[in-house]
């Protein structure tokens, strides 16, 4: 193991969870001639350790090894992966403290928000555990007089999975569940900047029992890891979360070889206050759907339309219980911590500088804070025009679009105005405007009245460029699978 920071912290209880090689084939491996990068804590800019950086070739002999899984790992019994399954889960379970500071000091997190992630991302290992058992053959009528029809559900093979820095457990968890339950083995790239996550839950595999080779981890450079795996044709599925223009390289990098794409991209959500919405109730939502991970969340709510009459009132509440909030380092427990980088908080900059100068104000913030080179304060902004960058542009960040309107039908044509389509949010009391919106807004998921939708049983994903494909319930597991079709004659 490398030297690292992180492992002689007292709040690690479980040391050996604290890896810094990768895992290919049952093996923790480092890098060529010891190549490896360093991961920081971003509340203090203190290095926590490094982790091995590997080559293209070491990528694709993660492919390999992955790929000598298969036939037995697909082989196995469905109650027999779920038994391994189960234990994983049992095991991330058992171990979420640790796992949540280990998030903690790499992601900047609050504690809070890093433990109710544990929670979240074990759930999909419970599940797929129990879904494990209902990859059933389909029959269906025959349309032939002499012949029977059946269905059959089968693993896809090796499946590439590149999880992202903001949900460095859940998303792993979500994607490698499905995967494992439906029978593909897996190579995974976790984010370079939160890469112990991820290694964590590898060496928890490993206690599981997942076999050699069915279970893999690559850290290193994005670009030299994952192009061996958009190249090679044994690689048949690839599920990616991150943004849109990542997802759009993917996209065509895997076109030589026809993969299936799942992609989990980019949003930009919408949310609609009409002035028959209980404001209280409202506002609190809304906070819930701005401020969590620091706003750096596909389902953050970024453009906040309030129906007119009810503008002002909203924007006071609003920026009061912002100015309410603590920031802080993530150990703190406080409600938002620090961003993942420079250029996330320059991002913050400039669309509050861009906004400023179309005519936008400052309800609150609007500022970098003394805490720390990655502390933005929350930010509201009201009186936001159309034209600004911040309605245009994912905002990953703490700052918050507040803008007025006057109908239903202008609220409903500016929220769909947008290339993303992952969630919108919808505040107002009136049953017949809930079922006409819930219809028209163009997003793959809608919260009506509340912001805590996601979960393991429910299909996640978007419309237009917010992605391909769905993760989470039966659908999320369908996704690593393909459809045999048998016609036979007894004769």
């Amino acid at each position: 193991m490398l030297d690292s920071a992180i492992s002689a912290r007292h709040d690690v209880a479980d040391k050996a969870l604290i890896r810094s090689f990768s895992y290919i084939g049952g093996r923790w491996i480092g890098g060529p001639q010891g190549a490896n990068f360093p991961v920081t804590d971003p509340a203090t800019g203190q290095e926590l350790g490094r982790v091995a950086q590997l080559s293209s070739l070491q990528s694709a002999e993660a492919i390999d090894a992955a790929q000598a899984a298969f036939g037995p790992w697909s082989s196995r019994l469905p109650q027999e992966r779920a038994a391994v399954l189960r234990r994983w889960f049992e095991l991330i379970t058992a171990h979420a403290r640790d796992l949540a500071v280990i998030m903690v000091l790499e992601q900047g997190k609050p504690l809070s928000e890093a433990t109710g992630e544990i929670a979240y991302g074990a759930a999909f290992v419970e599940f797929y555990a129990e879904e494990a058992r209902r990859l059933n053959i389909e029959s269906v009528a025959s349309h032939l007089a002499d012949a029977e029809v059946e269905l059959w559900r089968e693993p896809v093979g090796v499946a590439a999975l590149i999880t992202p820095w903001n949900f460095p457990s859940a998303m792993l968890t979500r994607k490698a569940a499905a995967a494992l339950a439906a029978g593909c083995t897996i190579v995974c790239h976790p984010s370079a900047e939160t890469p112990f996550s991820a290694l964590a839950l590898a060496e928890l595999a490993e206690r599981a029992g997942i076999p050699a080779g069915v279970f893999n981890v690559v850290t290193g450079i994005a670009a030299e890891v994952v192009k061996p795996w958009t190249e090679d044709p044994r690689v048949r599925v690839l599920s990616f979360t991150g943004s849109t223009e990542i997802g759009r390289l993917l996209y065509r990098q895997s076109a030589s070889t026809v993969k299936r794409l799942v992609l989990e991209l980019g949003g930009h959500a919408p949310v609609l206050v009409f002035a028959d919405a209980d404001l209280d109730r409202a506002v609190t939502e809304v906070m819930k759907a701005k401020w969590a991970t620091s706003g750096q969340d596909c389902l953050a709510a970024n453009r906040i339309f309030v129906q007119r009459p009810v503008y002002d009132a909203f924007c006071h509440r609003f920026t009061e219980a912002t100015r309410a909030l603590t920031v802080g380092a993530g150990m703190e427990d406080c409600d938002l911590g620090p961003l993942i980088n420079e250029r996330a908080v320059i991002k913050q900059e400039a669309q509050v500088a861009d906004a400023l100068a179309r005519g936008a104000r400052v309800a609150c913030g609007g500022h970098r804070l003394s805490l720390g080179p990655l502390f933005y304060a929350p930010t509201v902004l009201t009186d936001v025009p159309d034209d600004a960058l911040i309605l245009h542009e994912e905002t990953f960040g703490p700052v918050a679009a507040l803008l007025p309107f006057d109908t239903e039908e202008e609220a409903l044509t500016r929220a769909n105005a947008s290339e993303y389509g992952l969630v919108a949010y919808l505040h107002t009391q009136d049953p017949r405007r809930i079922y006409r919106l819930s219809r028209a807004l163009q997003f793959g998921m809608v919260a009506v009245n509340r912001t805590k939708v996601t979960g393991a049983p429910i299909p996640f994903g978007g419309m237009k460029q917010s992605g391909l494909g769905r993760e989470g319930s039966r659908h999320g597991m369908e996704e690593f699978t393909e459809i045999k079709y048998i016609c036979r004659d007894w004769a």
